[in-house]
């Protein structure tokens, strides 16, 4: 059985033997979501590389503290968030200029429906909307409704109190849905 047909579970205990092969293939599985993750927190693709590495390093040497094999995504996934907000908020110390917003554009596959285009230029607008606003705000809204985490979740990642938390998802889609509201009447 080659290493793609493996389960994750598989790959881990290969991992935890010192197989680099399987390393390479846990990698191959996960880089995309975990590069998109660090990207939507800072901004910056260089940065969102290197966070995706270090996580990636992170999470192979410390592989045996892992309790649970099945929650490894969640795992590698809270690994990147957590080094995500840090670099963010170390680099956004002495930054005045803002960063560039671009995208990260995935490339399209095979079958597209014919509304591909209008769903995919709606998303990069509430993308690119979501990067204007303040800094706690998109990154609240990027933890809430594209990583899917709950308040609770949340309020520990970001150190704010549950209710704290709660309001300011609120106020981030008051403002995100201010600010679409105007390419809403076009």
């Amino acid at each position: 059985m080659t290493l793609t047909n493996k389960n994750i579970e598989q790959l881990i205990e290969l991992c935890k033997s010192g197989d680099q092969r399987a390393q390479l293939e846990i990698y191959n599985r996960y880089y995309a979501a975990m590069f998109n993750t660090a990207y939507r927190i800072v901004k910056d693709r260089f940065e969102a590389e290197d966070i995706m590495q270090e996580a990636f390093l992170t999470a192979f040497t410390k592989l045996n503290t892992l309790n649970d094999t099945v929650t490894f995504g969640a795992w590698l996934k809270r690994i990147v968030i957590n080094k995500s907000i840090y670099t963010y908020n170390k680099s956004s110390k002495y930054d005045d200029v803002p960063l560039n917003n671009v995208l990260y554009k995935v490339e399209a596959q095979d079958g597209i429906s014919e509304d591909y285009e209008f769903t995919n230029l709606k998303a990069k607008q509430v993308l690119e909307t979501m990067s204007t606003l303040k800094d706690n705000y998109r990154i609240a809204l990027t933890l809430h409704l594209i990583e899917g985490y709950d308040y609770e979740e949340m309020s520990s990642i970001m150190n704010l109190s549950y209710a704290n938390c709660r309001t300011t998802v609120s106020r981030a889609k008051d403002s995100l849905r201010q600010k679409l509201q105007p390419m809403a009447e076009y």
